[in-house]
């Protein structure tokens, strides 16, 4: 870019924001998560200005694609996990106990519900769950728990950004590690039953918070799920 056109426009990545601007890129992100968690990420950028209460354009300025939005949010999801399962194996010696204790503290704070579908492949291992899907429609398809809207229209950003991008796969790998180390720990410990799976986990805290319309309805109806499915995962 020449000299003449540096400003506010060739500057606007690394410079920052003015308060108003941070101010709706905070709304967009919250309005994406809330919108993508109910309705699958294949709900239109234009739910999520509405939501946002901004205009679709002022998200297309911040996220020149769907794609990177998704790819966005998805990030954060991932890295939010990662953080509550290292604390729950940094906090608690009890095998079992670090385990619901890392699955209580995700599903209580919706974690979970805009996980990257590859990583929610149930009945394989960790170190398969970073293959390539059967085929990039498997791959593409929102996981089927998230179906408030039609699923066969409901799809996430493509595979050349979600499992082919060197980020992306990094961070998948790091939540997959250390949720892995919660898994073995308690399956060692003979209180897992032995053909859980670290997908497997990671589906209890997809599906363990039902969208329901009434806050504290949702929390009870959450609550009461996860301790079925945490009686589910023990070994008997």
């Amino acid at each position: 870019m020449s000299a003449v056109g540096i400003g506010s426009t060739a500057i606007g990545r690394s410079a920052p924001l003015r308060v108003d601007a941070q101010r709706n890129l905070e709304h967009v992100l919250r309005a994406a998560r809330e919108v993508f968690g109910e309705l699958g990420y294949g709900a239109p950028m234009e739910d999520v200005a509405r939501r946002a209460r901004v205009g679709v354009g002022t998200v297309y300025r911040r996220f020149p694609s769907k794609d990177v939005l998704v790819r966005r949010i998805a990030e954060e999801e991932t890295s939010r996990l990662t953080e509550q399962a290292r604390t729950a194996l940094g906090q608690e010696d009890e095998p079992w106990s670090a385990l619901s204790r890392f699955l209580r503290t995700s599903v209580a704070s919706g974690a979970g519900r805009l996980l990257p579908p590859q990583i929610l492949r149930v009945g394989v291992d960790a170190d398969e769950l970073l293959l390539p899907a059967q085929s990039a429609e498997d791959e593409a398809r929102v996981p089927h728990q998230r179906g408030f809207a039609d699923q066969s229209e409901a799809r996430v950003v493509a595979s050349r950004a979600v499992s082919g991008a060197e980020q992306d796969h990094a961070g998948a790998a790091e939540l997959l590690e250390v949720v892995g180390r919660l898994v073995d720990r308690a399956r060692e410990a003979g209180e897992l039953r032995t053909d859980v799976t670290v997908a497997d986990v990671l589906l209890v805290i997809a599906t363990a918070a039902p969208a329901l319309p009434d806050a504290a309805q949702q929390a009870a109806a959450s609550a009461r799920l996860l301790d079925i499915l945490l009686e589910g995962l023990r070994s008997r």
